[in-house]
């Protein structure tokens, strides 16, 4: 039986630090799972262990804290990149047998990655890594599924969930299929109702923890983060400070001011009971405070004149908010709760 689920996704453009937080979660929250729901090794979570930093795009974070780690049915799966996670966690002292792939989830296949890399990567930034063209066979039924594959035999999911859950979101919302700006987006749901093809009904959801950033980021190609912000001086300033790089494809990242509206937005879409925002000591770093609200650029003298009007807004405007935290780069926020 299954008590309850947790979910963990981005609010943003992904790169928000759901990694940090999903590993707190998993090493201090009482979970059985850690799943991922949706997208394939587009992805990248880092997570820090005992002073080390580890990388991984597909498989969840919970085989780092021994919980059983599921890649779930409306994932793809690329056989190459999942053997090189694999290997990669087996060297570094890990439990593979923890991680379970669903036979339902969608297998990439070398002429996805091409077709990807000549039509899409270029002109819409993707990763090429041939996540697009393989969403669009799955839907067009034509796609490859696990289940049909030799080697992930003794990976399969028996498809069972029980006890307390969590469920690991990739990318972030305004990168969503539905509500991003299209076709400047990944190929899957990235909202949190999306975990529910994990199994489980929404009902059995508990709290979903949004992650932000205090400045908004974007990796790839979109309009609305044009090349001309890689030359203004203070982004550049911001994105040198907070090591602003994709973990998957090590590209800069653009930086602007944080988007309260979208912020707001995005919230209220999703039901995010929780909200961390994190890197605040990179503005600090650079002694610059700014956001975007109500289309207008909002100054501040300091960071805590900042966190404070961010913390009034978005008590005022997010009616399903119970919590919000600020937290620093590299660390979790000190007294974030965990609710049992």
């Amino acid at each position: 039986m299954i008590n309850y689920v947790d979910v963990c996704f981005g609010l943003c453009w992904g790169d928000e630090g759901k990694g940090k937080i999903v590993s707190f979660l998993s090493k201090y929250g009482n979970y059985d799972f850690v799943c991922r729901w949706a997208g394939g090794n587009n992805a990248g979570h880092t997570i820090y262990l005992n002073g080390i930093r580890y990388k991984t795009h597909l498989i969840p974070s919970g085989v780092f804290f021994k919980k059983k780690s599921i890649i779930g049915p409306d994932c793809v799966i690329n056989v190459e990149g999942f053997k090189e996670e694999i290997q990669y966690l087996k060297d570094n002292g890990f439990d593979t047998n923890l991680i379970k792939v669903s036979p339902k989830a969608h297998v990439i296949t070398g002429e996805h990655i091409e077709e990807d890399k000549k039509k899409y990567y270029k002109v819409q930034g993707t990763t090429a890594k041939g996540i697009g063209p393989c969403y669009r066979d799955k839907y067009g039924r034509t796609g490859i599924q696990a289940k049909d594959i030799e080697y992930f035999k003794d990976y399969l999911w028996d498809e069972k969930l029980y006890g307390n859950i969590l469920c690991e979101g990739a990318q972030g919302f305004w990168l969503d299929i539905n509500y991003g700006n299209y076709p400047y987006i990944t190929s899957s749901t990235t909202l949190p109702y999306g975990a529910c093809s994990l199994g489980f009904s929404p009902k059995k959801i508990r709290n979903i923890y949004g992650a932000s950033k205090i400045y908004d980021t974007r990796s790839g190609t979109d309009p609305l983060f044009p090349d001309s912000l890689l030359k203004d001086t203070h982004f550049e300033s911001i994105g040198k400070a907070g090591e602003e790089y994709g973990t998957t494809t090590g590209r800069k990242r653009k930086v602007k001011w944080l988007n309260l509206d979208k912020l707001v937005e995005a919230i209220n879409y999703s039901g995010t009971t929780d909200i961390i925002i994190s890197k605040v000591d990179i503005l600090k770093i650079v002694n610059k405070y700014e956001i975007i609200f109500k289309n207008k650029n909002v100054k501040f003298t300091d960071i805590d004149e900042m966190k404070l009007f961010i913390t009034i807004n978005l008590k005022e405007l997010c009616l399903d908010l119970n919590q919000i935290y600020f937290s620093c780069d590299k660390e979790i926020v000190e007294g974030f709760k965990i609710e049992y």
